[in-house]
């Protein structure tokens, strides 16, 4: 039986745990094929982003229509974009109905904290998102207003469904509420909190990357929203379980995708 096609438009790592490389491994976890538009190269590991060389907006474009010439993709996320250019030449592309199904993870800060994308080609995105998925820090910045509890965060997923994506989920992996991981959709069908535990493990690099891509991958088999954001959430839960014993690397390690014994 032929795979569903899914598509990853974002940032390489070197160590493997985020980026294009933790998408690709989402995407054949869940039954997925992978396919890649990449926008910058980093040189990075579990301890930091020691490099980022973007790649120019007609790269990303040849790269983008070699792709699409070719395969039926079913849904598509994008990850770091690097310059406000390349996301102004991947929203020309989903404002002329290329990108199906998509899902924008605004990447702006890597886990290690350093600085991966612009506010301002975020917003070029959001417009033509089914799925927006920022996490606490980066709904602060898209919305100007702190994000620090469940309250902030529906005001945060309402406030950039009104500025024009379809469905946002801010993520609480990264706000402490108890034992609990707390993430809040907000849509056209109103707002859902999700609540999950809490996984105690270093182990969390490429957890906003790992979430977005299995979104994509459940959409392009046909889930409606709110089940393909709940089946996501169950996959980073059972992949930071997975990791917990891991020793990978000197800092923050990376999920355990395809459920490998720990």
């Amino acid at each position: 039986m032929t795979p569903t096609t899914v598509l990853t438009v974002a940032g390489s790592d070197s160590g493997g745990g985020a980026g294009i490389q933790a998408d690709l491994k989402v995407f054949a976890a869940l039954g997925a094929y992978g396919t890649s538009v990449l926008t910058a190269v980093t040189a990075q590991n579990t301890r930091g982003v020691d490099a980022v060389l973007p790649l120019p907006p007609q790269t990303v474009t040849d790269q983008l229509d070699s792709v699409l010439s070719d395969f039926a993709v079913r849904a598509v996320k994008t990850g770091m974009l690097g310059t406000p250019a390349v996301a102004g030449a991947i929203a020309d592309a989903a404002g002329a109905g290329r990108l199906p199904q998509l899902v924008v993870d605004p990447v702006l800060v890597a886990t290690s904290g350093h600085r991966l994308g612009v506010v301002e080609a975020v917003e070029r995105l959001l417009p033509y998102a089914r799925v927006a998925t920022p996490n606490s820090a980066e709904a602060a910045a898209l919305t100007g207003a702190p994000v620090t509890d469940v309250a902030e965060a529906t005001t945060a997923a309402k406030a950039l469904v009104a500025g024009g994506a379809e469905w946002v989920v801010v993520t609480g992996g990264d706000v402490t509420i108890g034992d609990e991981a707390v993430d809040v959709l907000h849509g056209p069908d109103g707002t859902v909190v999700l609540r999950g535990p809490r996984v105690s493990t270093r182990h969390t690099h490429g957890t906003g990357c790992s979430f977005s891509a299995a979104i994509a991958v459940r959409l392009a088999l046909g889930d409606p929203v709110p089940a393909a954001v709940a089946a996501a959430k169950e996959y980073v839960t059972r992949a930071l379980t997975g990791a917990r014993t891991w020793e990978l690397g000197a800092g923050r390690g990376p999920l355990n995708h395809f459920g490998w014994p720990a």
